[in-house]
């Protein structure tokens, strides 16, 4: 069984995290090099004063650009590795793991570890305005792991106490409240702000969707040798 999950996990969160890296070089890396210039004061922003929408960026930096996406490629191993214990564990209880299947998987993931928190503690760019980290650490942590366990008690809870167990645990984060900074201030345009949050998140549900995938289908293929 180790050796099924580390061969599935390897393979899986290799790909996605390879199109997620590639992915955040294309569109959130552009995003955050244009908030880097607001944070160092190469560009001011203060509401009514027009400010460049279409900067000069820094190009194509061999180094910085492949230690973005091998990092990436771990980080999604590790998630792969989470992935893919859970799934043994769901089909010793009778569950049929496929790659079609993983998509909802890959969903239930991003759920917990992208959306759930963010939807109170959205992702944030250099300069922004933030609370005190480790309060932030924690908020995230609890809520993530919060939210994996109401996805689990959603997808394979037998009755109504353990799916309404899921949605408190689900509410319980925001109900509590993340940690906020006591004044909102910052140099960065709130227009970058959001869309640097849309394209994390569309970065990530799209890795998180290939994650289920290929996490379910290396599992489905190692099991049938």
């Amino acid at each position: 069984m180790l050796s099924k999950l580390l061969t599935s996990a390897l393979f899986a969160g290799a790909a996605a995290g390879l199109i997620a890296g590639l992915l955040q070089l294309l569109f959130v890396q552009p995003v955050l090099l244009h908030a880097e210039l607001y944070e160092s004061g190469e560009l001011v922003h203060f509401g009514s004063i027009a400010s460049s929408a279409h900067p000069d960026l820094p190009g194509f930096d061999a180094v910085r650009d492949l230690l973005s996406i091998v990092f990436s490629m771990l980080t999604y191993t590790g998630y792969a590795m989470m992935l893919v214990a859970l799934m043994l564990i769901a089909e010793e209880r009778g569950a049929h793991v496929t790659a079609r299947t993983g998509i909802i998987w890959g969903i239930a993931g991003f759920v917990a570890a992208h959306f759930a928190p963010g939807f109170s503690l959205a992702p944030e760019l250099p300069g922004s305005a933030a609370a005190d980290i480790g309060a932030r650490q924690v908020w995230w942590f609890a809520t993530v792991i919060s939210a994996g366990i109401a996805m689990w008690l959603l997808a394979f809870g037998r009755n109504w106490a353990m799916w309404g167990s899921a949605v408190i645990l689900l509410a319980a984060p925001h109900v509590i409240g993340a940690p906020m900074p006591d004044t909102l201030t910052g140099p960065v345009p709130t227009e970058i702000a959001s869309l640097f949050a849309s394209r994390a998140y569309g970065v990530g549900m799209v890795a998180w969707v290939m994650l289920g995938c290929f996490a379910a289908y290396f599992l489905d293929k190692e099991q049938r040798r």
